[in-house]
């Protein structure tokens, strides 16, 4: 693994400076690696068509508040009696609960009838309620109606008609394109409007709150230099017409202006495979593996720099190929090393998450792959994650 960028804030949970509520900030970054070349394409806007796009947008945008019914820890004094005299000390008890605004986060409107998309780290306490502030000022009751079990997304809904949405886009970005993100910065300054470029695409990166909570790996992200904050997570990424191109999701907090969101394409297919099924269902193969460039190949004595190298973690319980996977089932072994997938090499560029996540559930995907010097393919069969 390359060298872990220095984390400070961003996350899961990141404190807000004014009480004790925490707010929904972009993951941290704990990797970052792989860009693609693209052509260089501007999108000069003059300032009237950037308000206006703005206004046109901005009431789709909300910010989410996560409640939770704490315990109410009331003090009382409590005395002993003693042979110097009586004693008074103060003691706690819990006297029932109460809801208290624990978190927050950004949302935005991708329906009329009230269904909306965020990040899942912004919603994934299960044991929390969800409301969503309008920038009209009302307050709505909002139930998750999906986690993505596969990416940092989840879908919610509010009761109603008639809401503000926004559209994605059915163009891929393009490196110093011109983009504006929208969100709930910093947990109380809700609706803040940053302007900035795509700096970056196909970026691949390991993400986590510095509050713990475990890692998530994103890959084929954008990264812009829109300023994203604590508070910003599962707001919108916006290009020059107003359509989303991501969702802002992550931030490297040792840098300045370094963000990054997940891009539209992964956020349609997760919406599809909600409104197909019910539930979002990603593809999943079910090893653990090392991505090989030239070092991995130098320090393991490797035929090949590219692929990606079937290893166990570092505990008995991270196995290589977990039992009954599809990889499991397709006959794959630890030390394998992947080559390609339906044709596709497997590179530090293009890892094998990111080519199954291009896959549905139920596709049967060839993959070419070397075992102790010889070549073969195996057929393999996609379930979905769980």
């Amino acid at each position: 693994m390359k060298p872990a960028f220095t984390i400070a804030l961003s996350g899961i949970t990141a404190l807000v400076v004014s009480s004790a509520v925490f707010v929904a900030a972009p993951y941290l970054i704990d990797r970052s690696e792989g860009v693609q070349d693209m052509t260089i394409r501007t999108t000069p806007s003059d300032t009237s068509d950037l308000i206006s796009m703005v206004q046109r947008t901005e009431p789709a945008v909300v910010s989410v508040i996560v409640t939770k019914d704490l315990p109410v820890i009331e003090r009382f004094d409590s005395s002993v009696e003693s042979p110097f005299g009586i004693f008074s000390f103060p003691e706690y008890r819990q006297n029932g609960t109460a809801p208290r605004e624990v978190g927050g986060g950004t949302a935005f409107f991708i329906s009329e009838n009230g269904m909306l998309m965020t990040n899942k780290h912004v919603v994934n306490d299960t044991e929390a309620q969800y409301t969503v502030l309008l920038n009209d000022g009302r307050k709505l009751s909002a139930k998750v109606l999906a986690i993505d079990p596969g990416s940092d997304i989840a879908l919610l809904k509010v009761d109603g008609n008639n809401f503000p949405s926004l559209t994605f886009s059915d163009e891929e970005p393009v490196l110093a394109e011109q983009v504006v993100a929208i969100g709930n910065a910093l947990g109380e300054f809700r609706n803040t409007v940053s302007v900035g470029v795509v700096s970056g695409l196909s970026r691949s990166i390991v993400a986590g709150s510095r509050l713990g909570g475990g890692t998530e790996e994103l890959s084929r992200i954008i990264q812009t230099d829109a300023a994203i904050n604590e508070g910003n997570s599962g707001g919108p990424l916006l290009n020059a017409n107003g359509e989303v191109i991501g969702m802002n999701t992550a931030i490297a907090s040792n840098a300045q202006n370094i963000g990054f969101a997940i891009p539209s394409h992964d956020l349609t297919k997760a919406l599809e495979s909600f409104e197909k099924n019910g539930k979002i269902l990603r593809p999943f193969i079910g090893v653990r593996y090392m991505l090989i460039d030239k070092t991995v190949q130098a320090q393991n004595s490797l035929d090949y720099d590219y692929g990606a190298l079937v290893v166990k973690g570092d505990t008995a319980a991270d196995l290589a190929v977990i039992p009954g996977s599809p990889a499991d089932k397709a006959g794959i072994k630890e030390n394998d090393i992947l080559l390609e997938l339906d044709g596709k090499k497997i590179s530090v560029d293009t890892s094998l998450a990111s080519l199954i996540r291009e896959k549905s559930v139920g596709d049967t995907v060839t993959i070419k792959l070397s075992r102790g010097g010889t070549e073969t393919e195996v057929k393999v069969t996609l379930e979905a994650q769980k």
